[in-house]
């Protein structure tokens, strides 16, 4: 299971997606001991990259290409050059999300975290040269153990997730972050000048940035609740993110209870924008649903975010793009299961998602490719 970051909505969906398929299989073989019946033949996976077909509704793309399959991928990010991404990955022999670097047009894959631990969140320094990404690792070399679920659909906060910086080949990696605490979720301004995260360093989820040294750390918000997930807008003026703050009584308790065993519960978040120094800011949806991941539209002037509006207990995730004073809600992608983790390339030409589309095996997320169309 993912770590509570920015992908880990939307993994119970893919396992328990998973584990119904193996079910099914399994009560249609019969679980036949003598293998009386001999088993097909296990086709060979198509290639990747490879084209997949569009839903005729999906108008933004031009084109389609899937650039990863097999396990779960997500949180594919841009360079700044815009010719290679930076993705997390579970898949053996890793137990847990290990992060990753290829080229746009899938080639090159190589891991470039320690293969220690549980990592989330990557993203690219300017020049390219650098990489930055959470991490337990320095907690042990074993993945985390998963959310309790006992206690219904939570995401862990793993308190010994740091906030690391690392040559692009993976060599060197140094901690930015050194609080107690979870450090996580952090992307970097086109400006190339401060990195924005969640921390719980001063007992809640709050945004922070700091410079790309980890210096001069400043506090965006604190209101009650969880804040996290930020992007920078393209002229690194404003920031997107997603909340929930809930109001007191029985659901501020619960959140606090929970807060206090390195839990949170994300059934609802909205999506919400601040300027770059926590100024000015304003609820830009009012979906109830589970509104996260979202990322500034070329322009500016809109948002693109995953969401299973307007179900708010669904497994379906969309993408829907709004402008910022929450007016002209558009959806995006119509392909069944989840789409998230949206962004446009550094020219906005080309457009990065992750989906269960096209899978060779249901459940599975794979990293997808667009031409984009305005």
């Amino acid at each position: 299971m993912r770590a509570f970051a920015r992908p880990s909505f939307a993994v119970v969906f893919f396992v328990l997606a998973a584990g119904a398929v193996a079910l099914a299989a399994l009560a249609v073989a019969g679980g036949d001991p003598g293998g009386s019946v001999p088993p097909a033949a296990a086709a060979a996976p198509p290639p990747v990259p490879r084209t997949v077909p569009l839903d005729p509704r999906e108008t933004h793309f031009a084109s389609l290409t899937m650039l990863t399959d097999g396990g779960e991928n997500a949180e594919a990010y841009f360079s700044f050059a815009g010719d290679s991404l930076v993705f997390q990955s579970t898949h053996p022999p890793y137990g847990c999300d290990q992060i990753f670097t290829m080229k746009t047009d899938g080639s090159a894959k190589k891991l470039v975290s320690t293969g220690k631990g549980r990592t989330t969140c990557a993203y690219y320094l300017p020049k390219d040269r650098k990489i930055l990404y959470a991490s337990t690792h320095l907690g042990g070399p074993q993945c985390p153990p998963p959310a309790d679920m006992s206690q219904g659909y939570v995401w862990a906060i793993y308190p010994e997730y740091d906030i690391f910086v690392a040559d692009a080949d993976g060599s060197n990696p140094v901690p930015l972050t050194k609080t107690a605490g979870y450090d996580a979720e952090a992307t970097v301004s086109p400006k190339g000048d401060r990195i924005v995260f969640t921390s719980m360093r001063d007992g809640d989820l709050d945004l922070y940035t700091m410079k790309l040294d980890g210096s001069d750390v400043k506090r965006l918000t604190d209101t009650v609740g969880y804040d996290g997930g930020a992007f920078f807008s393209p002229d690194g003026g404003k920031i997107v993110y997603r909340a929930h703050h809930p109001e007191p009584g029985p659901a501020l308790d619960d959140y606090k209870r929970l807060l206090a065993q390195n839990m949170i519960r994300p059934g609802k978040l909205e999506i919400w924008v601040m300027d770059v120094d926590g100024g000015n800011k304003r609820k830009v949806t009012s979906l109830g649903s589970a509104a996260f991941a979202p990322f500034f539209h070329p322009s500016g002037k809109k948002i693109v975010f995953s969401t299973n509006y307007p179900e708010p207990r669904s497994r379906e995730f969309d993408l829907y793009m709004v402008d910022l004073d929450g007016k002209n809600l558009e959806r995006i992608t119509f392909a069944e299961g989840f789409d998230g983790f949206p962004m446009w390339s550094p020219d906005g030409r080309k457009f990065v998602f992750c989906s269960n589309r096209g899978n060779a095996k249901p459940g599975e997320t794979n990293v997808f490719i667009a031409e984009w169309k305005d």
